[in-house]
């Protein structure tokens, strides 16, 4: 009887485990892995040309020095020979959800041209994808929309690559920069004069009242 709920386990987790690997996509509990690709050449690559180990963390405290973000990468810039095997280490030092998630890629290997690790929380997962051989910067950011406008980009470049993106702290400017332009009109002035004015009134005042006090009590 034991031998047989023993089998039946292992076959329920062998199942599970088989009904989480599916599609390119790899999940467990602690998160995703979407395309994983350690040895598929794309068409114009004849061999890999080199292997390129990023590890890559992800946090809200690699953030604090830049205004109004929230989050980011602690790199955002990274160099790699067109065929090369990218083999990614993306550590999650928060207690939300991160993601590495690269986009461009050709879509006859990659669906929807993407490459992605996901984290729920704290820890760390490493995949790999291999590039074509043609220049190309590939953009790089967290799938939450708030963390990519919070800061949380990067870019990978290629070969020679194809410039430089936007936005990438610590490195170009945003895209859409964050001014608040003041329209003073004549109206705004005078209500400053006005607030002025009665502000140096209400100080006199209090001060007189403040001096009767302090000669009562003496």
């Amino acid at each position: 009887m034991k031998t047989l709920l023993l089998l039946l386990s292992l076959l329920s987790s062998t199942a599970t485990y088989s009904a989480m690997n599916h599609g390119g996509m790899i999940m467990d509990e602690t998160g995703m892995i979407m395309n994983h690709n350690p040895d598929k050449l794309p068409k114009d690559c004849k061999e890999i040309s080199k292997d390129v180990d990023i590890t890559i963390r992800g946090s809200h405290k690699y953030a604090l020095d830049f205004n109004g973000k929230m989050f980011t990468y602690d790199k955002r810039d990274w160099q790699a020979p067109g065929c090369a095997r990218i083999n990614v280490t993306f550590i999650n030092e928060d207690d939300i959800r991160h993601q590495f998630m690269l986009h461009g890629l050709p879509g006859y290997m990659y669906p929807e041209g993407m490459f992605s690790i996901e984290l729920y929380g704290k820890g760390q997962k490493t995949a790999s994808f291999i590039v074509p051989a043609r220049d190309h910067t590939y953009y790089i950011h967290c799938e939450v929309s708030t963390h990519t406008e919070k800061g949380m980009k990067a870019q990978l470049k290629v070969g020679k690559g194809t410039g430089d993106l936007s936005s990438i702290l610590g490195l170009t400017a945003p895209l859409t920069p964050d001014i608040y332009p003041i329209n003073n009109d004549r109206y705004t002035w005078f209500a400053l004069a006005v607030s002025i004015l009665m502000g140096a009134l209400l100080i006199g005042w209090l001060s007189k009242v403040l001096a009767k006090k302090m000669k009562k009590s003496s």
